[in-house]
C-alpha cells in the first residue's frame, strides 16, 4: 500500500531529510585518508544526537539478513556497491567510498546516499561517481505528478546505460514515510510509461546503483549485508528522499 503524505507531513519530512543531508555532509568532511569507516560512523551517530534523530539503519534486520545492521551508516568501498558494515578498516589514497545514511525524526524518515573519493581520485571513478549522480538528477526530474513509476526506472536506467555501466538488477529506490522502506519498489531499470501513477504527496528515495564493470552482477560478502561486485569493478550510489509535488520534485534530504 501507497500512503499519500499531507502537506505538514512533507514538512515533517523534510525535517528529518535535514538531518540526514547533515550527517551525510559531516562524514564527507571527516572522510581522509588513515580515518576509519567506524570513525565516520561516530560522526553520523553525533549529528543525529545533536538534533535528537534516531537511526531506521542501527538493529535494523531485514528478511535476507543473519544479524542486525551494527552501525548508523552503510560505508560501502570500492567494489562494495551498499550495505557496507562499517569497520576499523582505514581509508586509503585513491579509493571510492560510497556513505548511506538514515534519519528517524518525529516519526518520520530520511534516507540519502554520496558517493565520493578520498585523496588522489582515479578518472574512471570521477566518471563513475558523476554519472551516478547524473542518473539520480534525471530520475528525480522524472518524478512529476501525472508520470508513472516506470518513467523514473527509464530515466536513471539510460544514463547508465548509456555509459556501459552495469545496474544491480534486484536493488533500486523505494517509498519511505513512517518507515524507512515502504511500497512501492522503485527499479534502477525500466519502461517507461508503466508502473503506477505518480500524484501529490508520494514520497520515493530515488537511489541509481551503478557497477564500472559493464554487468550488473553482485555477490554477498561473508558478513552477510555487503553486496560486492562480482568482477571486482568499482561501484557508486547516489540517493535522495523526493516529494512529488503539484509544484515539481521536492528533494527532502538536502542539507
Amino acid at each position: 500500500m501507497v500512503e499519500i503524505k499531507s502537506d505538514a507531513s512533507l514538512d515533517a519530512m523534510r525535517a528529518a531529510g535535514r538531518v540526514v543531508g547533515e550527517a551525510l555532509a559531516a562524514v564527507r568532511r571527516a572522510a581522509d585518508v588513515r580515518v576509519s569507516l567506524r570513525e565516520l560512523d561516530e560522526v553520523a551517530r553525533e549529528v543525529l544526537r545533536e538534533a535528537g534523530a534516531d537511526s531506521p539503519f542501527l538493529n535494523y534486520r531485514p528478511s535476507f539478513a543473519d544479524t542486525p545492521f551494527p552501525a548508523v551508516i552503510c560505508a560501502s568501498v570500492n567494489d562494495a556497491i551498499v550495505h557496507g558494515i562499517p569497520t576499523d578498516y582505514r581509508l586509503r589514497d585513491g579509493d571510492l567510498v560510497s556513505i548511506d545514511c538514515g534519519a528517524l525524526l518525529g516519526g518520520w524518515a530520511g534516507d540519502a546516499a554520496v558517493s565520493f573519493t578520498v585523496g588522489t581520485p582515479r578518472p574512471a571513478d570521477l566518471a563513475l561517481i558523476e554519472t551516478t549522480e547524473r542518473a539520480l538528477a534525471a530520475g528525480i526530474a522524472a518524478a512529476v505528478v501525472g508520470a508513472r513509476l516506470g518513467d523514473i526506472s527509464h530515466a536513471i536506467g539510460s544514463v547508465g546505460r548509456a555509459a556501459g555501466y552495469g545496474i544491480p538488477a534486484d536493488f533500486g529506490g523505494h517509498g519511505i514515510g513512517r518507515r524507512m522502506h515502504e511500497d512501492p519498489h522503485l527499479p534502477n531499470d525500466g519502461r517507461p510509461g508503466r508502473g503506477m501513477r505518480l500524484q501529490h504527496g508520494m514520497v520515493l528515495a530515488i537511489e541509481p546503483m551503478f557497477l564500472a564493470g559493464g554487468r550488473g552482477d553482485y555477490d554477498t560478502a561473508p558478513d552477510g549485508w555487503t553486496l560486492v561486485t562480482t568482477d571486482g569493478s568499482r561501484a557508486a550510489h547516489a540517493e535522495h528522499t523526493v516529494a512529488i509535488t503539484d509544484e515539481g520534485p521536492r528533494i527532502l534530504t538536502l542539507p
